[in-house]
C-alpha cells in the first residue's frame, strides 16, 4: 500500500470511527465493514490493531470533553470510580478470553458480513425498545450500582462488531430506570478503561510475538501504514469530539428512531454485500 492510499483510507476510517464511536451505530461494525470494502488485510490480527489505533483518537476526545469528571473520579468518596471499575470488568474478561475468536468470526471471508448484518439488526432493535421505554419514564433514578453493572454487562456484549458499545450501554442504563444524562456521561467514561486496556494488551501481544520470533502484524506494518494511522487517529479525535457533543443532545431527547432505521438499512445492505461478495 502506497503512502497516499494509506493516508486516504486511514483518514476515512478515522472519520467514521470518530463519528460512530459515540453515536449508537457501532464503530467496530463500521470499521469492519469499511476495511473489507477498502481492501485492508484483515488477517493475522491486523484488523484488531487498526481498530484499536482508531479508537485511541476517540479516547483523546473523551478525555478532552470530560476531563473535569475524570479528575472528580479520584476524589472522595470514590463511589463513581469504583462503579466504573466494576462496570469495566465484564468487557475486560470477555476481551482477554475471546477477542481472538471474535476477530476470527467477523474476519471470515464467507460468513463475516452475515454475522455483522445480524449484529447491526440487534442494535437497531435495542435502540427502538430504548426509545419506547425512555419516553414513558416518569421518575428516572440516579445512577446506582445496579444500573452500572447492567451497563457493564452490555459493554461486554458490545465486543461483537455491529453491537454498538455506546448504544447498548445507554440502552441498559435507560431500561433499568437511570437518569439519561448520568447514563450518557457514565457510558462515555466507560470507554476509557476499555480502549486503553485493549491498546496496552494489543501492544504487549505484538511485542511478545516479535521477541519470540512469531509472526506479528508489527513486522507487516510499513511506513505508509504508520503515517496513515497517524492521520486516522487525528481525524478520529476531531470527529469524536463533535460526535460526543451531538450525542449528549440526542440522549436528553431520547430520540433514537432514526439511528434504528439507519442500522436496519445498513444491516440489509451488509447482508446483501455478504451474499454477492
Amino acid at each position: 500500500m502506497g503512502f497516499w492510499e494509506a493516508i486516504w483510507k486511514s483518514s476515512v476510517l478515522g472519520v467514521v470511527q470518530g463519528l460512530t464511536e459515540f453515536l449508537p451505530v457501532s464503530s467496530s461494525g463500521h470499521l469492519t465493514l469499511l476495511q473489507k470494502l477498502l481492501g485492508f488485510d484483515t488477517a493475522g490480527g491486523s484488523m484488531t490493531f487498526i481498530n484499536i489505533m482508531m479508537h485511541l483518537g476517540t479516547l483523546i476526545a473523551v478525555v478532552i470533553v470530560f476531563w473535569k469528571d475524570i479528575v472528580a473520579l479520584f476524589r472522595k468518596p470514590f463511589k463513581p470510580l469504583l462503579m466504573l471499575i466494576v462496570a469495566t470488568i465484564p468487557a475486560g474478561i470477555i476481551g482477554l478470553l475471546f477477542s481472538d475468536q471474535i476477530d476470527a468470526i467477523f474476519s471470515d471471508e464467507e460468513k463475516g458480513l452475515m454475522y455483522l448484518a445480524l449484529c447491526f439488526a440487534i442494535t437497531a432493535l435495542l435502540l427502538l425498545v430504548c426509545e419506547l421505554v425512555a419516553k414513558r419514564q416518569k421518575d428516572p433514578k440516579p445512577l446506582n450500582w445496579g444500573s452500572s453493572v447492567s451497563m457493564g454487562l452490555m459493554q461486554a456484549v458490545a465486543l461483537f462488531p455491529g453491537i454498538s458499545r455506546s448504544g447498548s450501554t445507554i440502552v441498559a442504563g435507560t431500561l433499568v430506570g437511570a437518569k439519561r444524562d448520568e447514563v450518557a456521561k457514565f457510558s462515555f467514561l466507560m470507554s476509557i478503561p476499555v480502549i486503553l486496556g485493549s491498546f496496552l494488551v494489543e501492544i504487549a501481544s505484538g511485542v511478545k510475538d516479535v521477541v519470540t520470533d512469531q509472526p506479528s502484524y508489527f513486522t507487516a506494518i510499513g511506513a505508509p501504514e504508520i503515517v496513515g494511522m497517524i492521520f486516522g487517529v487525528v481525524f478520529s479525535m476531531i470527529f469524536g469530539f463533535l460526535a460526543i457533543k451531538w450525542m449528549l443532545k440526542i440522549i436528553r431527547k431520547a430520540n433514537y428512531m432514526w439511528f434504528s432505521v439507519y442500522l436496519l438499512c445498513l444491516s440489509l445492505t451488509t447482508f446483501w454485500l455478504g451474499y454477492i461478495l
